[in-house]
């Protein structure tokens, strides 16, 4: 909004040529979001409470001393992760550009999709919510839609390809139906990769913030042909937008994260993990880095395999690889204090970025 009240006024009043910057918006963004989290919080977690009683159920196949622990807490956190980031995104993004907002509306559809799983959570006095299949089904029809939009508005020689990392021209051609399945893919599977990463105080929001700084500033330089030329990637015209975007979601993710640290005053639920995930994947389908995607978001990928790999081994060998899946819950029957788990996965997440990151130059 500032962005095309401010910036043609540049001509008459020089320093509103900053607005004209995607990395000074990108920190009025970050700021933005990250003040509104503060201001809104605290009443938004007391209004939370005071709606949902005894807060969020708590799994019963779960550990057994988050019963004790987190009993009353309430959920729907998400909401101020998703009013933060629309607050800075809206306000420092250029409003023109097709890329904000296919990741933003996916954003908020797959908020949406959370937030009637945590309402009815809450309603119910059950942790099922709404049925798996049915979450997966609305879950992949966003989906779709966002990747042919995606295409639609993507340079016609990256058009339903796939780009590879390490490796300077080459690309996949996948074909229009094999590009949407795998676009869709990507961004349910992030989503519910995050999803099954949130489990302890802190844990899904740390990592989704490293990462949403690295492809922040992938999104920048995609965006910018003199760094695309240098590095010898693709470039995508209007993709450095997102890292505006990227800018506010972390400032709503610290925000965020002020309540969430241990003891958690709030949880994130569906409405936030399902969110963020699905704007992760989102925006590597967008700048053509989803394989760097599964490395700067290794973590998240290693709590899915560990659910994978526990059900496939008990229904085939009666026997559990794990002590709890997802990997979190095995660390914490181990004995692992909740704390040393969150930093000590939040390190592995620090690392795999740096190693995402690293894709860039090694070509």
């Amino acid at each position: 909004m500032l962005f095309h009240l401010l910036a043609p006024l540049a001509d008459q009043f020089t320093p509103l040529n900053l607005f004209r910057y995607i990395t000074f918006r990108s920190g009025g963004a970050f700021l933005t979001a990250l003040v509104v989290s503060f201001l809104v919080g605290g009443r938004l977690i007391e209004w939370l409470r005071s709606k949902q009683g005894r807060g969020q159920p708590i799994r019963d196949d779960g550990p057994e001393s988050h019963l004790l622990t987190k009993k009353g807490t309430p959920t729907m956190g998400g909401f101020l992760i998703l009013i933060a980031l629309v607050a800075g995104t809206l306000l420092w993004a250029d409003l023109s550009n097709a890329y904000v907002w296919i990741v933003l509306l996916l954003t908020l559809g797959f908020g949406g999709i959370g937030f009637i799983d945590d309402y009815l959570k809450v309603t119910r006095r059950n942790s099922r919510g709404l049925p798996g299949r049915l979450k997966l089904l609305v879950a992949v029809i966003f989906s779709l839609i966002a990747a042919a939009f995606v295409a639609d508005s993507s340079p016609a020689a990256l058009r339903f390809q796939l780009a590879v990392p390490f490796l300077k021209s080459v690309l996949v051609p996948l074909g229009v139906i094999g590009f949407l399945v795998f676009a869709a893919f990507v961004m349910v599977g992030a989503s519910n990769a995050v999803n099954l990463t949130d489990g302890l105080d802190g844990l899904a929001i740390g990592p989704v913030i490293i990462a949403t700084g690295v492809f922040g500033a992938i999104s920048y330089i995609v965006g910018h042909a003199g760094l695309t030329t240098y590095l010898q990637i693709h470039a995508v015209p209007g993709a450095g937008e997102l890292s505006i975007l990227c800018a506010a979601l972390i400032g709503a993710g610290l925000g965020f994260l002020w309540f969430n640290a241990p003891p958690a005053m709030v949880f994130m639920g569906d409405t936030g993990s399902l969110a963020m995930g699905g704007a992760l994947g989102a925006i590597a389908v967008v700048i053509k880095h989803e394989i760097v995607l599964a490395i700067v978001g290794g973590l998240f990928v290693l709590e899915t395999v560990s659910v994978v790999v526990q059900v496939l081994s008990f229904r085939l060998t009666g026997r559990r690889v794990f002590r709890m899946a997802p990997l979190h819950h095995h660390f914490e029957k181990k004995g692992w204090a909740e704390p040393t788990i969150v930093i000590r996965f939040w390190i592995i997440a620090i690392v795999l970025a740096i190693c995402g990151l690293a894709t860039l130059k090694l070509r």
